[in-house]
């Protein structure tokens, strides 16, 4: 079987990135002039760059994560671009179409395969863990707009009832509209 793009990316980004892989403690001091390599401080800061290098190490897998949900996301689009072709409709992804005029086929396009009892769940379980996780993001959005709404209406409500945080924006919006009532007079 083919190594995955997850698998990949972790081989080659992740396991040789921790610090003592790169820089073994016991090596570290030899870096700094002969009388600071006993110093408490050396100590302190390699622990230091560890926890930085742990972070990054860190933020560099969650991009890996994300970077293999874009790929399944992508897949999905090429295989849904790949049925519509085939049921003669209009394709959906400007890159199929580029491709298939260039090279007049799709060939680099994955294949549909019959599913087999050992291959359905899999897919079916990956189906599952992205429809959890659109609707995750779908349940976030929907409650950022919700605050943002409430948050409009809150303050539309001050307006109708007077309690205006800027005490002097009816003089303001006064003011304005008379500049604005004289501007038109002149012209």
């Amino acid at each position: 079987m083919p190594p995955t793009e997850s698998k990949i990316l972790t081989t080659y980004l992740l396991l040789p990135s921790p610090l003592p892989s790169i820089l073994p403690p016991k090596s570290f001091p030899a870096l700094f002039p002969k009388s600071q390599q006993s110093s408490p401080q050396i100590q302190a800061l390699y622990r230091d760059l560890l926890h930085q290098r742990a972070l990054v190490v860190d933020a560099v897998a969650h991009n890996v994560a994300a970077e293999v949900k874009r790929g399944h996301t992508q897949k999905r689009l090429v295989a849904r671009s790949r049925r519509q072709a085939e049921k003669g409709g209009e394709l959906g992804d400007e890159e199929v179409e580029v491709e298939e005029v260039l090279f007049k086929s799709t060939a680099n396009l994955p294949t549909p395969k019959p599913h087999t009892l050992f291959s359905i769940i899999p897919a079916l379980e990956e189906a599952t863990a992205l429809v959890e996780d659109e609707i995750q993001r779908l349940d976030a959005e929907a409650e950022e707009l919700l605050r943002e709404i409430e948050s409009t209406v809150g303050g539309l409500s001050d307006l109708r009832y007077g309690k205006l945080a800027n005490g002097k924006l009816p003089e303001e919006v006064l003011g304005g509209l008379r500049r604005l009532e004289d501007s038109c007079k002149g012209s």
